[in-house]
């Protein structure tokens, strides 16, 4: 999964933000698993795939409350 910036998440549409967040949940499981069995080189990646989760998921929730509020 290639790092993106906030902008090109507030870009996809809602059913590619779930999509993005599955595979960032994926992709932080297999970095901690390496990182457990000493095979990880670059441990700042965790902590970038940590923020990506976190943009993620507050897009969707930007956009679950503007839905509500309407």
């Amino acid at each position: 999964v290639s790092r993106l910036k906030a902008k090109k998440f507030h870009e996809m549409q809602d059913y590619e933000l779930v999509n993005q967040l599955k595979d960032l949940k994926t992709e932080f499981f297999n970095l901690r698993f390496q990182q457990a069995t000493g095979q990880l080189s670059n441990t700042k990646s965790i902590k970038e795939v940590k923020k990506d989760i976190a943009r993620v998921k507050t897009i969707i929730r930007e956009r679950e409350l503007k839905e509500a509020a309407k």
